[in-house]
């Protein structure tokens, strides 16, 4: 049986950032291997587990996609002693300073985040928080051992090892996706022991915070008849609680809007109030910021649910979020891909 909260933070150990997500994907391919039949990767780098159903041939198709890679930074210029960075996804430059973090060099470098004096600084930039380009990032070498160790393209992910918080609760970096890939294999280890007619097809989707690449290719190569992308939502907090956030730890979140089929919805709902499992609409009214966005529009068109999980303090080295969701999140999809009928298909009303 999996030990959650040990499996999330053997995730965040891995980097992973969008484009370069091999070391997180070595870690999937581990864990995901007793629980599927196949397990395979795309040509951009995406893992893909297949899990055979029970049903007669030739079987249905339902694929989950949870991306697997990161935010980060990138060296851009090394200036002496120091190094000048670049985004990797989407950070707060306001949060970066002062935080730890590993330049994957020609070896591997423990740094920190730092900003100049500000009498150094342009008097453009006055008393407010400091842009990105004035940023560095010292791992306490001379200039010439720094040049031999490090080039500019190198990556730098967040160091900060993950924390536990009362009430079953977790902060650290990398939260955003990882906790909806710990979902996922949840989903898979459920169905170990659940006859299931579809054929199941997990994929832990690549470049999603930049090119949403795996979500555009993973299902023209899969071909499913539905499918289910599972993600973060904003969880309620401070300067968040009007409706785009759902409240923290008390159940998952059900995107509802032009990227979600209704009638999935509908499934999904109806399914988490049979199990009693605490539900929110997440409202989605224009593009979801999920894989959906490239999933839905992929050849003919596959329709799709989204399946949130709260967190707090997206994108930040502090991300925040319940155990309990993501164990709701996981069996809720089990139990949906365990209860789907060989003519499901033909059940669902497409001009919803």
């Amino acid at each position: 049986m999996i030990d959650l909260l040990e499996f999330l933070k053997k995730m965040l150990t891995a980097p992973g950032l969008s484009g370069y997500e091999s070391p997180i994907r070595e870690i999937l391919q581990e864990v995901w291997a007793p629980l599927t039949d196949e397990l395979s990767v795309s040509k951009i780098g995406s893992l893909h587990g297949f899990k055979r159903g029970q049903g007669n041939a030739p079987r249905r198709k339902v694929m989950i996609s949870a991306h697997m890679d990161a935010i980060g930074m990138m060296v851009t210029h090394i200036q002496d002693s120091f190094i000048r960075i670049t985004q990797i996804g989407g950070i707060d430059h306001r949060i970066l300073p002062g935080q730890p973090v590993i330049v994957h060099g020609r070896e591997e470098l423990p740094g920190v985040v730092v900003q100049p004096p500000g009498h150094l600084l342009p008097e453009s930039v006055g008393d407010g928080p400091v842009e990105m380009k004035y940023l560095l990032v010292d791992v306490g070498l001379r200039p010439d051992e720094l040049a031999k160790k490090v080039r500019v393209g190198d990556i730098v992910s967040y160091a900060q090892t993950p924390l536990e918080l009362t009430g079953e609760a977790l902060a650290g970096h990398t939260l955003d996706n990882r906790v909806s890939v710990a979902a996922t294999t949840l989903c898979l280890e459920a169905l170990q022991n659940r006859f299931h007619d579809w054929d199941v097809w997990a994929v832990a989707s690549a470049q999603e915070e930049e090119t949403l690449g795996g979500a555009f290719t993973s299902p023209f190569d899969i071909q499913p008849d539905i499918a289910i992308v599972i993600d973060v939502c904003f969880a309620k907090g401070p300067g968040a609680s009007d409706w785009s956030s759902l409240p923290f730890g008390e159940g998952v979140g059900l995107g509802y809007g032009p990227n979600i089929h209704p009638a999935l919805y509908d499934a999904f709902e109806k399914k988490a109030k049979e199990l009693e499992i605490p539900y929110h609409r997440d409202l989605m009214p224009k593009m979801s910021g999920t894989d959906a966005m490239a999933v839905q529009i992929v050849a003919e068109g596959i329709p799709c649910a989204v399946i949130g999980i709260p967190l707090r303090y997206m994108h930040t080295p502090v991300e925040t979020v319940s155990l309990k969701d993501i164990r709701r999140a996981g069996r809720v999809m089990a139990e949906f891909i365990a209860d789907l009928k060989p003519d499901a298909l033909d059940q669902i009303n497409w001009g919803e």
